[in-house]
């Protein structure tokens, strides 16, 4: 259907849709994070992630936009990975109401510490050389094993491990400067 002969609903159907997903997208990361944190592995949490992404489109019409949605979004988060822990008998037991309110109490307190300490992140990755770069995008953004950055960096993997150990004290250290910086600042 193109443009010329789509109907007013249509038009704002698609509308809603680019709305949900300018939304969704926008919290997306700091929503994984926060499934991350209560889910047993990553894999977990992205499929927490995805279901929680269909509720949210379904129920979307009911969502005021004048209301910030990355809150919302994790309630409707912390709903479902209770209800996905439920299913899950081995984790039940470690994910109490009280537990998971205190999880996600906190995560608000930490918050603004916790956007500041990536935006510092960002910074000390573009510090970093390209080499040691290349280690940290394949480990976690490309989600690389380290067999397979050991073969395409030409190192062992035990030279991997400490590559990577060295690079996580680095990144530490320059958050850590950049935290104090700010702070005299």
């Amino acid at each position: 259907m193109t443009r010329e002969t789509s109907t007013p609903a249509d038009r704002s159907q698609e509308r809603s849709q680019e709305q949900f997903l300018a939304l969704f997208l926008a919290s997306e990361q700091e929503l994984f994070r926060y499934v991350a944190a209560i889910t047993p592995s990553l894999e977990d949490a992205r499929e927490v992630v995805q279901q929680t992404a269909v509720v949210l489109w379904q129920k979307f019409d009911q969502y005021d936009l004048s209301q910030p949605f990355t809150p919302l979004a994790c309630r409707f988060a912390l709903n479902i990975t209770k209800q996905w822990l439920a299913r899950k008998k081995r984790w039940q037991a470690i994910l109490t109401d009280d537990v998971a309110e205190s999880i996600a109490k906190r995560r608000i307190e930490l918050m603004p510490a916790m956007d500041a300490r990536l935006r510092f992140l960002d910074g000390c990755l573009e510090k970093l050389p390209a080499d040691q770069r290349q280690i940290v995008e394949g480990y976690y953004f490309r989600q690389l094993g380290v067999d397979r950055i050991a073969a395409e960096s030409h190192r062992t993997i035990d030279a991997v491990y400490k590559a990577m150990q060295r690079i996580r004290r680095l990144l530490q250290d320059c958050i850590e400067r950049a935290e104090r910086a700010e702070a005299v600042a």
